[in-house]
Order: structure tokens, then C-alpha cells, then sequence
């Protein structure tokens, strides 16, 4: 089967390929076949960005190919799932990384470490060649830590401890088999093999 991703990451495209492709699968991003989709992500949960992404690439392709889209982000339990599907954005439109990071710090000061847990969420969102859809979700649990730590990984990765380790400490290669969009990629595989579509449009 063809599937498009609705994405030009070649982070994201190489990691969904590895697991994808060996199923007997093709995947494509939007370069590749020469369309271009940015919709506003308005769903007030992850579920429904992922869908409205999917969604505008199939509307671009006609119908003619499967699409898959994944939306992701943070949700620290002490500030009741913030940031969520805010995480791109949390602290303004021009917060760097590190300005994220600083302010999700910020709010947990003095917050007992036993209180500080937290998870990285991610959501596929897959529509086939039928317009059938069907979403996963893969979550990674941690804690926040008191300070960032580590020079690998982007976004909350420094804050986010995993264990002993914050995600910017942990190698490349180990964290791409424990994080959420591995956890969720697993579940699409599983659902590509077993071959199980629901019809909800």
C-alpha cells in the first residue's frame, strides 16, 4: 500500500519508514508527491489535530491514497495535561525551546518530585484509501525534572527525566524504541497487519 505523510520531517519520515516499509508498505511525504497542506490545528485534543492534518493531505490527494498524521506533545499532570496540544506553542508563537522548558519549570517550583509526573503523547491518525480512519495513541510516562539536562533531543527533552536520564540524555537509537511516537507506530503496525479499518468517516 501507498501511504503519504502528512509531514516533510525527515526525522519523522525515516523513523515511520523503518517500522512501516518491512509490512510491505510505501511511504511518502508530501515532497515527494508535490503537494503542499498546512491546516490550522483547532481540535482541543491530539486525536482531532492529527485528523484534521490527515484529512487536508487526503482532500489534496483526492481520495486517492492512504494518509497518516501524527500530532504530539507534553502533558505534566500538575497543570492538568498542560501544555497538551499546545506544547508547540506553549509561552507564545516565538518561545524558543528553551523558553518552553523555562516556563513548564516555573510553574512546578516547589512542586514535590512524587507530584511531577508527566507524559509525551503522540497520536497517528490513519485514513485509508476508502476514507476509513483510525487512530493511535502512544504515551511515554516520566517526570519533570528540576533543571534541563543533556545536549541531545529538542523541545522538552531536558526537562523530561525518564528514570535517571532526561530525554536529551538518553542516545538517539535507545530513545527512539521507548518514546511515544514509537509506542504509537508499533500500535499502527500491529493494525497494518492485522488489516483493521473502521469505517468512521
Amino acid at each position: 500500500m501507498k501511504i503519504v505523510l502528512a509531514s516533510n520531517n525527515k526525522n519523522k519520515l525515516r523513523e515511520i519508514r523503518q517500522i512501516i516499509e518491512p509490512l510491505g508498505h510505501e511511504i511518502y511525504s508530501l515532497d515527494d508527491m508535490n503537494i503542499s497542506a498546512d491546516p490550522d490545528e483547532t481540535g482541543s485534543t491530539f486525536e482531532e489535530n492529527a485528523y484534521i492534518k490527515a484529512k487536508a493531505v487526503y482532500d489534496v490527494l483526492g481520495g486517492k491514497y492512504a494518509v497518516i498524521a501524527d500530532d504530539s506533545g507534553l502533558e505534566v499532570d500538575w497543570l492538568n495535561k498542560a501544555p497538551g496540544v499546545y506544547s508547540a506553542r506553549y509561552g507564545g508563537e516565538n518561545a524558543s525551546d528553551s523558553d518552553k522548558c523555562i516556563k513548564i519549570l516555573s510553574e512546578l517550583e516547589n512542586v514535590p518530585v512524587e507530584k511531577r509526573n508527566a507524559g509525551f503523547v503522540c497520536v497517528i491518525c490513519f485514513i485509508d484509501s476508502d476514507g476509513c480512519k483510525y487512530s493511535v495513541r502512544g504515551e511515554c510516562r516520566g517526570y519533570i525534572g528540576y533543571e534541563p539536562k543533556g545536549e541531545n533531543g529538542f523541545g522538552y527533552d531536558p526537562i523530561f527525566m525518564y528514570g535517571d536520564k532526561s530525554f536529551a540524555e538518553i542516545p538517539a537509537d535507545m530513545k527512539n524504541k521507548i518514546s511515544h511516537r514509537a509506542a504509537a507506530l508499533e500500535k499502527f503496525a500491529d493494525m497494518l497487519k492485522e488489516k483493521i479499518y473502521y469505517a468512521d468517516k
